[in-house]
């Protein structure tokens, strides 16, 4: 067969910058390039990006390492500092803290998941805190961290890691990497969408002054209002603000009083929660509330109240409705970032959700043709993504024992969605964790999260018994002792980083 190239895609629209412009763009540029076609990425000065200091997730990694970003290089470019999990504070109930480490508890024994091991001695009270068996939670507990090491059969070679970083200099940084490697940037406003009148797909953007831009693909990355994948083509939207209330969130740097922490705190309010993101030149707080139970004055007071230093800047004031677009991909246009919806920050998914959806984008990557089953399997992809988030961030708040407002009393006895119920249940009876459909969130997350939050099981998987009760407590007390050991080897997290900065 000839090649018809009248087919392919030529020319790439993306309208707003920031993290998910720029990641689109650097990735086009890297695995695409920029001969064959061309990438335009359309943002405006007089539009402010969302930019706080960010927190993200191990997969985060992958995403440099597919751009072949040196790691040092983007650590000095951010001001990052590492991430070995989040610290949950007050979330059960008041003074009470639990910690969701990357990486995994234990290690699995007898062909079984190993916190059936640790359940059955819990119940027999002859056990440590789940924590205890946490490499990740351990160091993160003592201000340690390290690259994985290549050493066989330690804890110490499974090390997993994300960042806290300056999203504005990230977004710079990508910017950078997308310009020089041929994507052209245009400082414009967008005033008006022509659309095709055959079949009612993006034809071209007026700017401000007059330019026209056209496009045979169109990527809206123009933040909550969806200029492309809403305003013009009225995609719709599922709210899920019933689930999760909080809708509103403000942010304000301060500089940095304490040691450099390898953890993005989480810390319960009696509204919504505040967190604490640590970079290496100052500390990112922000506060999430819901409206409907806490007035904006109220809640800057608040959070200003609770800073550890004077703030460096102005707070920075956010909106939204959670939920999502009825279709993420609609035509010619694809949503990406908080275009297509978006699950409030409390376990840093919003740089993932962008980085899965442009690694989708490129495995779908259409012809001008724009097969309708490609398209569908994109949006079902994304959907499902979405709703196995969403569950994720919704067990936080409902499986609590905190009923001192208001807030809390609502997210107790809040009716939830039908698949949450289904995993709380499995857990509930024998400790059951399925992951789905490879989502997101692995086993220990859920665990994490489900044992932090105070459900103890009925039950283990009743295999575990083929193992004594006295070879279990041995095997367990042998395990948290190479965890212990192994974080004591680790070196501080601030002196680590000023190392690697400075080689």
């Amino acid at each position: 067969m000839h090649e018809d190239n009248s087919a392919l895609i030529k020319s790439i629209v993306i309208v707003g910058g920031g993290s998910a412009g720029w990641m689109t763009a650097a990735t086009l540029s890297k695995v695409l390039g920029t001969d064959q076609c061309q990438v335009t990425l359309i943002e405006s000065d007089q539009i402010n990006t969302v930019s706080v200091g960010e927190a993200t997730i191990p997969q985060v990694q992958l995403f440099n390492r597919i751009l072949e970003i040196d790691e040092n290089e983007f650590l000095k470019a951010t001001q990052a500092t590492f991430k070995l999990g989040i610290s949950f504070d007050n979330w059960r109930n008041q003074g009470h803290s639990y910690f969701h480490p990357f990486g995994s508890y234990g290690t699995n024994m007898e062909a079984l998941p190993f916190h059936h091991f640790w359940l059955k001695m819990a119940q027999q009270g002859k056990v440590s805190e789940l924590e205890h068996y946490s490499l990740a939670a351990v160091a993160a507990k003592h201000n340690k961290f390290m690259h994985p090491q290549n050493q066989a059969n330690s804890p110490l070679a499974g090390i997993n890691y994300a960042y806290h970083f300056d999203a504005t200099l990230y977004a710079k940084f990508l910017a950078d990497y997308a310009i020089k490697r041929g994507v052209e940037k245009i400082n414009g406003k967008v005033v008006d969408v022509g659309l095709r009148a055959d079949n009612g797909h993006i034809q071209e953007l007026l700017l401000e002054g007059g330019q026209r831009i056209q496009g045979d693909l169109f990527i809206d990355c123009s933040g909550f209002k969806g200029l492309l994948i809403e305003q013009t083509l009225k995609t719709g939207f599922d709210d899920w603000s019933h689930y999760l209330p909080c809708n509103r969130a403000i942010a304000v740097p301060c500089s940095e009083t304490q040691t450099l922490k390898p953890y993005t705190q989480s810390i319960a309010q009696s509204v919504g929660w505040r967190w604490r993101i640590p970079l290496q030149s100052r500390v990112g707080n922000g506060y999430v509330y819901a409206s409907e139970f806490i007035d904006d004055n109220r809640a800057e007071d608040l959070l200003l109240s609770q800073l550890e230093s004077e703030p460096l800047a102005k707070v920075n004031k956010l909106r939204w409705v959670t939920g999502m677009r009825k279709k993420s991909w609609n035509k010619n246009c694809i949503a990406i970032g908080l275009s297509a919806g978006f699950v409030e920050p409390l376990e840093s998914t919003g740089l993932h959700l962008i980085q899965s959806a442009i690694a989708k984008l490129m495995t779908l990557f259409p012809t001008k043709a724009f097969n309708q089953c490609d398209i569908d399997m994109f949006n079902q992809q994304t959907e499902e993504e979405f709703l196995r988030i969403r569950d994720f961030i919704i067990l936080h708040y409902k499986v609590t024992e905190r009923e001192d407002s208001e807030f809390w009393r609502y997210c107790k006895n809040m009716p939830i969605p039908a698949s949450l119920q289904e995993k709380l249940a499995m857990y509930r009876e024998n400790g059951r964790i399925f992951r789905q459909n490879n989502e997101l969130f692995n086993e220990t997350s859920w665990l994490a999260v489900l044992n932090g939050q105070g459900i103890r099981p009925n039950g283990y998987h009743p295999l575990v018994d083929r193992l004594s009760a006295d070879e279990t407590k041995r095997r367990l007390d042998n395990i948290e002792n190479v965890i212990k050991r192994s974080a004591e080897v680790m070196p501080d997290h601030q002196s680590y980083i000023e190392q690697l900065l400075s080689s």
